[in-house]
C-alpha cells in the first residue's frame, strides 16, 4: 500500500468534484483520520502533504502529541467525554464532536484555563440514527442559542457522521447538512464563526465535496484497511 498514491488519488478526485460543481479545491481540507495508524506512517502521510490529522480516541491523541505536535495540527473528531476534555484542550485546533450543553461548559472552563478559544464544530446527526452521536436537525438553532454565553468556544461549523449507504444514496443527507449550514451561519451570536462543513470519508468524500464539504475526514483511502480490533483503547 502507498500512502503517497492514495494521497495524490484523494487529492485528484477532490480536484474532479469541486471542479465540477465550479468550487474551488483548494477550498477544501483534507483531514487524514489517523486511528490507530502509527506514528511512522502518519510522518509519511505529512511528508506527502497532509497538514491536518483527525483523532478519535483521546488516549492515542495524548500519545502521539509529543511527536508529531510541530509537524502536523491535530483535530479531535471523536465522541469526546467530559472528563477526557482536559486532555485533548490545549492540543487540538478543533473538536468536530459538540453534542451537549454540558460539554460545551466543559469546554469552555477548560479552555478558559489555559486562555484558549477553543473552536468546535457541532455535530449533527443528519439521519437520526439510534446509533450515532449527535444534535437532531430540528434541534440545532436551540442547541446553538444555548451555546451564547460561552466565551472561550468559538462554534465554527458543523460536522456530521452521514448513514453508511451507497454514495448516491447518502446524498440527501450532504444536502441537508449544507442546507442547515447555510440557514445558521448568518445568526447573529458572539460566539459563532460558521466557516466549515465537516462530512464525507472514504466511502462519500467525493459526493460530499460537490454538496459543499469544505472539510472531508479520510482514514481508509490514505492508510488503508485498519484492524480495529487491535486499537489502543
Amino acid at each position: 500500500m502507498d500512502i503517497r498514491y492514495n494521497i495524490d488519488k484523494v487529492k485528484e478526485n477532490v480536484k474532479k468534484h469541486a471542479l465540477k460543481v465550479n468550487r474551488n479545491p483548494d477550498d477544501i481540507l483534507i483531514v487524514a483520520v489517523t486511528k490507530t495508524v502509527d506514528v511512522s506512517r502518519i510522518e509519511e502521510a505529512i511528508k506527502y502533504g497532509i497538514t491536518d490529522i483527525g483523532e478519535n480516541k483521546v488516549q492515542e491523541l495524548v500519545d502521539k502529541y509529543p511527536t508529531l505536535m510541530d509537524k502536523v495540527q491535530f483535530h479531535f473528531i471523536g465522541h469526546l467525554q467530559t472528563n477526557k476534555v482536559k486532555y485533548v484542550i490545549d492540543k487540538v485546533k478543533m473538536i468536530h464532536s459538540l453534542d451537549s450543553v454540558r460539554l460545551a461548559e466543559e469546554i469552555d472552563k477548560r479552555a478558559k484555563k489555559c486562555n484558549r478559544i477553543m473552536d468546535c464544530l457541532i455535530e449533527v446527526n443528519v439521519g437520526s440514527e439510534e446509533s450515532k452521536y449527535g444534535i437532531e436537525p430540528s434541534s440545532l438553532l436551540e442547541f446553538i442559542k444555548e451555546l451564547e454565553s460561552f466565551d472561550n468556544l468559538k462554534i465554527k461549523g458543523l460536522m456530521t457522521v452521514a448513514p453508511y449507504v451507497d454514495a448516491e444514496d447518502v446524498r440527501p443527507y450532504f444536502r441537508k447538512m449544507k442546507e442547515l449550514f447555510d440557514n445558521t451561519k448568518s445568526l447573529n451570536q458572539k460566539n459563532l464563526d460558521f466557516k466549515y462543513l465537516s462530512m464525507g470519508m472514504t466511502n462519500d468524500y467525493t459526493v460530499a465535496v460537490e454538496e459543499g464539504a469544505n472539510i472531508i475526514r479520510i482514514g481508509t483511502g490514505i492508510f488503508g484497511k485498519r484492524l480495529y480490533d487491535m486499537e489502543v483503547k
